[in-house]
Parts: structure tokens; sequence; C-alpha cells
């Protein structure tokens, strides 16, 4: 019994080291293709448009960075620690931008602020101004105008992370500091944000990860980053030696940034003793405080998620033919489809990977699931130019071997194929299957599945009859959102995806590149509504 098993454990763990090695694959696919080209093209780039790419990229990381982590850690301040009207429905509404695409929210601006848009129309109605040349308005198709709309969608990630910092505050510290004078403001500075900002650095690191990853708002908006050098190098100079060398310092980036962050909170230790268990709590406020709270809160909420979602369904309800457009529910039907292929795959194989590597060595372990939860900080262009060459070397082994063997010539079997999506999306987002599986088998008591291998209980059974039903919330969760990621993705998916096959991301990147709006307005308003599902769990989550 005890040697039958060990085979059946060490079968587990072999089956968790070849899914690890899948997802680890493309990486190493990036490093070697930028390695193994001609780098005298380094020289070309560096002359022409690397400066270019480089301090845009870097600029706009910095930018979105800096401006996500005052406004989300902020507002995460505020609804933690202040009692003002509206602030029960106010901490979560905060989560909704995350619900719209970045490139859509950008879409959604330039409607609004452009020329012929309503609001400088209605300037011009107001003032006399007969045309541009009489007055001077701000561009939104600018470096400055991507991080205000990229800022707008992505501080959730920080306000996220910092919210559950600061409610998990002892509220011993705010006592003491009450007790010695110190206001609002001091306390902020001296006690909470001191505590939170390994949080508040974490949400930072993903927000400038996502930042990175950004294609559709940087390309609409004219700014040339590294990411739209990969695709302008691949699919336009056919230079896949010169796109893998930009991946490569792209990824540099995404370690160094990592490496930071690590660091910045390598040394930050927090205690609480068994008095200072009780946590933070709102306290009130004047009425004009709480005024002045309510709008800054509420600021955000329009911005980045109200006016966007007015600009979309402003179209679609005033002309239903937009619902009938060429190629809208085609595209719905295969987001949907990939999404959902791609959710079961992710957390299903990622619970079989996790549980897998229970026997394995704690080292062994650790930076295994440490390397295949990797591929979410990588920008989706990279993992994308990163699975072609690994593809393309098993569609030539495969097509060799049937050749050889039934005379018969298949050509390319997954390489420009639905496979290579999901592929992609999968080494993407295994990351979030990962978490999920990690936090739902934390609150497994390790002496239920002792006992049911005691009984004799097979591996198989023990994952369906133990494991899946005491994980169904947390997997649940993920399963949402590895599916409305998916729907998201507009990079990979660009790079990747079949011959005129559109999901519901490229068919309104590619409305929108023909400055048809309203064509893409119904795709967006799906799109926002799929994640708005994903919204309302994460806020029941954080209840």
């Amino acid at each position: 019994m005890a040697e039958k098993l060990k085979k059946r454990l060490n079968l587990g763990s072999a089956l968790a080291f070849v899914i690890a090695g899948c997802v680890v694959l493309p990486i190493l696919s990036i490093t070697w293709m930028a390695l193994s080209v001609d780098t005298s093209q380094w020289g070309h780039l560096l002359a022409t448009v690397l400066p270019r790419y480089f301090t845009n990229s870097l600029m706009l990381m910095a930018g979105v960075g800096a401006l996500s982590l005052t406004l989300g850690t902020s507002l995460a301040y505020l609804v933690t620690h202040l009692e003002f009207p509206g602030r029960k429905i106010l901490q979560y509404a905060l989560f909704l931008p995350l619900a719209v695409p970045s490139f859509v929210a950008a879409y959604a601006w330039v409607d609004v602020l452009e020329y012929a848009g309503p609001l400088q129309t209605y300037l011009r109605d107001l003032t006399g101004w007969a045309s541009a040349r009489d007055y001077w308005f701000p561009n939104i198709r600018s470096r400055s105008g991507a991080i205000l709309v990229l800022s707008l969608t992505l501080y959730p990630y920080v306000y996220l992370l910092a919210r559950a910092a600061f409610r998990e505050l002892p509220s011993s510290g705010q006592d003491v500091a009450r007790s010695l004078g110190l206001g609002h403001v001091r306390q902020f500075w001296r006690v909470s944000l001191p505590q939170a900002r390994p949080a508040i650095a974490a949400g930072t690191a993903i927000v400038m990860m996502e930042t990175l990853n950004d294609f559709g708002t940087v390309d609409y908006f004219a700014v040339q980053t590294l990411t739209t050098g990969i695709f302008s190098l691949w699919l336009e100079s056919y230079n896949p030696g010169g796109a893998a060398q930009l991946a490569l310092l792209a990824v540099a980036i995404v370690a160094v940034l990592l490496w930071v962050e690590k660091i910045g909170r390598r040394k930050a230790r927090f205690n609480k003793s068994g008095r200072q268990m009780a946590c933070v709590q709102p306290q009130p406020v004047t009425r004009g405080v709480g005024l002045l709270a309510l709008t800054f809160c509420s600021l955000p909420i329009v911005i980045g998620f109200l006016i966007p979602l007015i600009v979309l369904v402003t179209p679609a309800l005033s002309d239903s033919a937009v619902w009938r457009g060429v190629g809208l529910w085609r595209a719905a039907g295969h987001s949907v489809l990939l999404g959902g292929i791609s959710a079961v795959l992710v957390v299903g194989l990622s619970a079989v990977m996790v549980l897998g590597l229970g026997t394995a060595r704690p080292v062994m372990r650790k930076f295994l699931l440490t390397f295949t939860t990797l591929g979410y900080a990588f920008p989706g262009a990279v993992l994308g130019l990163g699975i072609l060459t690994p593809l393309a070397l098993f569609d030539n082994w495969a097509a060799d071997l049937i050749y050889a063997t039934f005379d018969l010539d298949p050509g390319l079997i997954l390489t420009g194929s639905v496979a290579a999506l999901i592929v992609a999306y999968g080494v993407r987002f295994f990351a979030i299957g990962v978490g999920a599986t990690e936090a739902g088998l934390a609150v497994i008591s390790t002496n239920i599945p002792l006992a049911a291998r005691s009984l004799g209980s097979p591996p198989r059974s023990l994952f369906l009859r133990i494991y899946m039903p005491l994980m169904r919330g947390s997997l649940a969760s993920s399963l949402v959102l590895v599916f409305v990621d998916t729907v998201k993705e507009l990079p990979a998916t660009l790079l990747l995806r079949p011959f005129n096959f559109d999901t519901l991301s490229t068919h309104i990147y590619g409305q929108a590149s023909l400055e048809n709006f309203s064509a893409a307005a119904p795709a967006a308003l799906l799109i926002v509504t799929l994640s708005l599902g994903a919204i309302f769990l994460l806020a029941k989550a954080h209840r």
C-alpha cells in the first residue's frame, strides 16, 4: 500500500513539474530569441527608436504609478478611517473603474474631449469661438492624457491592497496618536502609511506592470512604448529578432521593478500583540470634512466609470443598428468560448500543480510556484512573442512525424490557431489560479487529506472529493477573474489570433482604429458588463 501511494504521489509531482515547465517555457524562449540573433541590431535600435520607446515607457510607468499610488492610498485611508456620508457604498463603488478596460476608457474620453466632441462644441457655442485657433484646449491624445486615463482605470489595484492593509491595522496605534493630539493628516503620515507601505508598494508595482503591458491606450494616443515597438518590429518591419530584444528589455524592466518592490518591503516587520487585535474603526468628522471626503471619493467613480459608461450606452441605446454590426456577436462568441476554456484550464491545471507539489521539497516548491506566476508580470506582447517559437518548433516536429508515418503534410497545427491563444492566456493568468488554489488550500486542515490517504484514497479521489469541494469558493472566484481578464486581453490576442478571428477586445480596437467609435460601443459595453460580474465578486470578498 505504501509503495503504491508513493508512486501515485511521485506521478502527481511529475505532472506538476510538466505544467510548471510549460508555463515557464515562453519566458525562456524570449531570452533565447533575443540572444541568438545578430546583436548588431542593438546599435540600429539605439540610434533610432529605442531611446524613445524606453523613455516613454519609463515616464508612463512613473506617472501612472505615482498618480495611482496617490489616488488609491488616499481613497483607501478615507474610507477606512473616516465616517462620512455614503462611505459604506463608496468603499465598494471605488472598485468600479476596474471594470472598464483602459483602451475602452481612452476611446470614450477622446470621444468626449476631441474637437468635434460635446465639450468643445458646447464651449464654442457658449463663447462664440469659430475654430481651434481661437482658443487653447489640452490634447487628450498625448502622453499626459495616457497617464491620466491609465491611472483612472488602474488605481483600484492600489486601493484594493491599501484598503485591506488599513482595515487590518491595530486600533491601538490610532488611539495613541489621538491621545498625543495628532490630527488625521499626521496620523496618516506617521502611523498608518508606514505600516501599510508593503501592500501599497505591491499594488503600485502591479499598476506599473499593467502600464507596461498596455497597448490599446498608448497606440490610440500615439505614444510609442516598448509594447508598441514590439508590434511595429514584428508585424510591420518583419524583424522578430529586434522584437525579441525589445521584449527582453521589457522583461528586464519588470525584473528590476519586482526586485525593487521586494527590497522595499524586506525589512518591514509589524507585529500585533493580543491587546492590539482590535482593528481600526472609522472616526466621525465634521460636516464640511465629510462633504469634502464624499466629493473626493466620488470623482474617480464619475470620471473613471460613469462618464465612459454613458459614452458607451448613448450610441448603443440610440441606434439599435449598432447591435447588428458585422462580426459583433461572432466576436462575442469567440470571447466567451476562449474565456471559458482558458478559465477552466488555468484553474484546473494550477490546482493540479499546487497539490502535486505538496510532496516536493519546500525550496523547489517555492521556486516553481514563484516562476509560474511570473507570466502575469510580463506584458502580453512579450508572452505572445515567446509562445510563437516553442509552438513553431512543436509544429515542425509533429509535421515531420506525421509525414514520416502517414506520408501526409498537415502544415501548421498550433501556430496561428485558437490553441496558441489559449496557451498565451494560460501563461499570462496562471498566477490567478495558483493564488486562488493556495488561498483555498490554506484553510483546509492537513489532517483531512492525511486521514483520506491513510484510508487508501487515491490522488484522483482525494482531489475530486475532498480538495475541490472545500476550495470551491476560491476556485469559483478565480474562474470568473481569469474569464474576465481573458476577455479584456488585447496585446497577446492581436499577435496570436488566427486570420479573420476577432474577440470583443480586437473588435473594439479595429473599429476604434477606423475612428468608428459608435460601432465599437456595443462590444465595449459587453466587456464592461462581463467585468462587473468580477467586480461584484471582488466587492463581496472584501465585505
